[in-house]
């Protein structure tokens, strides 16, 4: 029995299922790059988990690589949202978080995520991987308190 849920515009979405399309378009995301970006996510959350004081970041930070190495088909939203209710992540902490994460790291990734994506906006064919970039540069600025969900 498989599980059916509501995305946040009330379509009907069947658990684990992923389109055909995302799924080659993930591949072509590997292969043209998405795997750099996804590391650069993964080495930030191995950095924070090491200087101990990083740990309240790193878990964002692996929840985001897992985003940037297979993108499609998956959407950002605030964890309140998902919870409905507030957590240490989504109020004043939350804030608080983002603005240290901001001036640690989060500008260097956004920066890579720009970047990557005014050089596939070069081509017809990148677009959807450059959209796809400055979705991450846009979390990678405020990580703290949003959570990754299918579409």
């Amino acid at each position: 029995m498989t599980s059916v849920r509501l995305d946040l515009r009330g379509t009907i979405c069947h658990a684990g299922e992923m389109q055909p399309v995302s799924f080659i378009m993930n591949l072509l995301w590997l292969v043209l790059g998405g795997i750099v970006m996804g590391l650069g996510w993964f080495l930030a959350g191995v950095i924070m988990a090491i200087t101990i004081i990083g740990l309240p970041w790193a878990r964002s930070c692996f929840v985001i690589a897992r985003l940037a190495f297979w993108p499609f088909g998956k959407v950002i939203v605030d964890r309140q949202q998902v919870q409905g209710h507030h957590d240490g992540g989504t109020g004043l902490l939350g804030l608080l978080g983002n603005v240290i994460w901001f001036l640690v790291a989060g500008w260097w990734l956004a920066i890579g995520h720009i970047g990557s994506a005014l050089a596939n906006f070069v081509t017809i064919i990148g677009i959807p991987f450059g959209i796809q970039h400055l979705k991450l540069a846009v979390i990678s600025l405020a990580p703290v308190g949003k959570t990754v969900t299918e579409k």
